[in-house]
Formats: structure tokens, C-alpha cells, sequence
């Protein structure tokens, strides 16, 4: 089906979190104006990128099968999850109905109302996990062996819909890495430190960070070079073979320590770095690399943007919230 024709509609689920914007813009930019694209998320709402968004609870079957029965989707990009691996351990029941049901629920519904229709999966390269410790850089064919509630329920829904491929779903997995970008939770190290220098930086905190273990490897890749790749993916569709998987990485380590140290020669006054005792505990994982020579051999797929870059728009980010923060406490002291 040639993309750009209004007749390619795309689905996102989770469209209200912190990637789905950037997959919207890269989908108009990737495949063309002519796309409909249908945002979903758990809370319907206005939102400033989609507009309004539709509710859509993955977890919820019925829910599921009337939403694909009602706009016939040509392609999902599933982005809804649980977004922070301490969220999922602090509620697994939850991670599982979401993570593994929410897919499965999709890929029913797909099978029995929309066979023609492709599903993007968006898993973790966390599945990867005590596999990882080889330190080489990991590629699609390396074991699955997650450490977590986060991980193993991605690894999970990424089995089960490889399954279902062989039942005539037309799905691609991908597995992303660490990445970044504006609007990302502080619940993620990148968007942690920035905005502890975003708040000294106005005062409102003194000019010391205090840290854990900063030895770990991490690949890290900008939000809007992985929102590239689900949209490239959408545009080569018709090239790809059902069951498909993509890691999606830098191939690069970057150790949790330069991250901090290159935000600090960002920032505009001297901060110092002090341990924090409770924090130092040791990493799992000391070194997380992925290989996405695939991406590259079966999208083109290649990063656009720096690591610095990414760092830089998550900073500015930061400083532009904590001065909204600011000047809507004033005006709350004024009235």
C-alpha cells in the first residue's frame, strides 16, 4: 500500500506519553502529509501535538476490539507500557496485564478484524539482560534473559506475539535502548541530573548534586532518532517479513559518570558532584551495548542526532520548566 494516500491510518497506543508526540512528528516528516494518524491512550483529552486522544485501556479486550473495528487501522505503533522499570517492580500485576495482555489483546483484535494490518511493537533492549554482561554489543539473535518485572514482561509480550506471526500476523518488534529527550520523566538518569542543574542553576537548590554509582554503560540514542526508526518502519512495511526484530541503538557505551560530567560543562555556574553512600550500590548490568545493523540494512536507519544534542535539548528543557514553575508560584503568591 503506498504510504502519503490518506487510506494509511495509523493507530498509536500510549500516544500521551513522553514519545508519542515525536513519533507523530517523524511520521508526517518520514511518510508524508497524507497519513491519518488515530491517538489513543489510557486518558482521553486534548492534547497540544494529536489535538484530542482517544481512550483506550490495551488491557481491556472488548476495549481493544471495538477501537480496531471502528478505525480499521493499516499499522499500530504500540507505545503504551509502563514507562519506568521501578514502576513495573513496584506493581507487576499491573506490568503484566499491560505489557503482555495489552499486546496480545492488540494482536487478537488485528487478527480476527484486521489481518492486513501491521503491528509495531515498541519492547525494551533491557530484555536482553544477563546477557548483557559479555559486554559486546548485543544484536537480535542474542538470548533473552531479562532480570526484572520490567524486562521479563516485555521479553514475554516480544515472545508471544513471534508466536502469533506464525498464525499470520504481521508484526515487527522492536527492541529500543536508552533514549532520551524534552519531556522525558525524572524518573530516567538523563532528564535526574538535568534537572537537578536546571534548579541550582535558579537558585532554588544548592550548587551540589549528590549521586550513586555512576560506573555503568549505558547505549543512549535522542527520542527523535527512535521515533525515525518506528516511522521509517511504517514506510518500509511492505519490504519487511512478519515477526521482524529491530534493536535500536547507538552501538555506543557511554558511562553514567561523562553524561553528568558533560550536563555540568552545560551548565552556567560551578556545581560539584558528592557521593551519596545509600546510593552507591553496584550495577546488575555493569555494560548495556546494542547492534542495530539490522535498522540500518532493512530502514536505512541511522542516528541524526549527537549525544550531545539529546543532552542539550533535555537541559533546555528543564530550564524552561523549572522558570514556568517559577513564575506560576508568583503569580499564585500575587493573587
Amino acid at each position: 500500500m503506498p504510504l502519503g494516500r490518506t487510506d494509511t491510518r495509523v493507530l498509536l497506543t500510549g500516544a500521551r506519553g513522553f514519545v508519542g508526540p515525536y513519533v507523530a512528528e517523524a511520521l508526517h516528516r518520514v511518510c508524508g502529509g497524507g497519513i491519518s494518524l488515530i491517538a489513543t491512550s489510557k486518558q482521553a483529552g486534548e492534547h497540544p501535538v494529536f489535538g484530542s486522544v482517544e481512550a483506550l485501556d490495551v488491557s481491556n479486550k472488548s476495549a481493544v476490539e471495538a477501537t480496531i473495528l471502528q478505525h480499521a487501522p493499516t499499522h499500530i505503533i504500540h507505545l503504551a507500557g509502563i514507562a519506568a522499570p521501578t514502576a513495573a517492580s513496584a506493581d507487576p500485576d499491573t506490568a503484566w496485564r499491560v505489557h503482555v495482555h495489552g499486546a496480545r489483546n492488540l494482536a487478537m483484535a488485528i487478527l480476527s478484524h484486521a489481518p492486513d494490518c501491521w503491528l509495531f511493537h515498541v519492547g525494551s533492549g533491557m530484555v536482553y539482560g544477563e546477557t548483557a554482561k559479555s559486554g559486546l554489543p548485543l544484536g537480535e539473535g542474542a538470548l533473552l534473559s531479562p532480570l526484572d518485572e520490567y524486562s521479563v514482561t516485555k521479553a514475554a509480550a516480544d515472545l508471544a506475539l513471534g508466536a502469533l506471526t506464525r498464525q499470520g500476523l504481521k508484526c515487527v518488534r522492536f527492541r529500543p535502548f536508552n533514549h532520551t529527550g524534552a519531556g522525558q520523566s525524572d524518573a530516567f538518569v538523563v532528564p535526574a541530573f538535568a534537572r537537578q542543574v536546571a534548579m541550582i542553576e535558579a537558585g532554588l537548590c544548592p550548587p551540589i548534586i549528590r549521586v550513586g554509582n555512576l560506573e555503568a554503560e549505558r547505549d543512549f540514542l535522542d527520542v527523535r532518532d527512535v521515533a525515525k526508526a518506528y516511522a521509517m518502519a511504517v514506510r518500509a512495511s511492505s519490504s519487511l517479513e512478519p515477526g521482524t526484530i529491530l534493536n535500536i541503538a547507538s552501538g555506543l557505551p557511554r558511562r553514567i559518570e561523562t553524561i553528568l560530567l558533560d550536563l555540568l560543562a552545560q551548565s552556567r555556574i560551578e556545581i560539584a558532584i558528592e557521593q551519596d553512600q545509600e546510593r552507591l550500590r553496584p550495577s546488575d548490568l555493569p555494560r548495556i551495548i546494542g547492534d542495530a545493523s539490522r535498522a540500518h540494512e532493512l530502514l536505512g536507519w541511522t542516528p541524526e542526532y549527537t549525544f550531545e544534542d539529546a543532552l542539550a535539548f533535555v537541559l533546555n528543557d528543564w530550564r524552561d520548566s523549572v522558570i514556568k514553575s517559577q513564575k506560576a508560584s508568583l503569580i499564585g503568591k500575587n493573587d
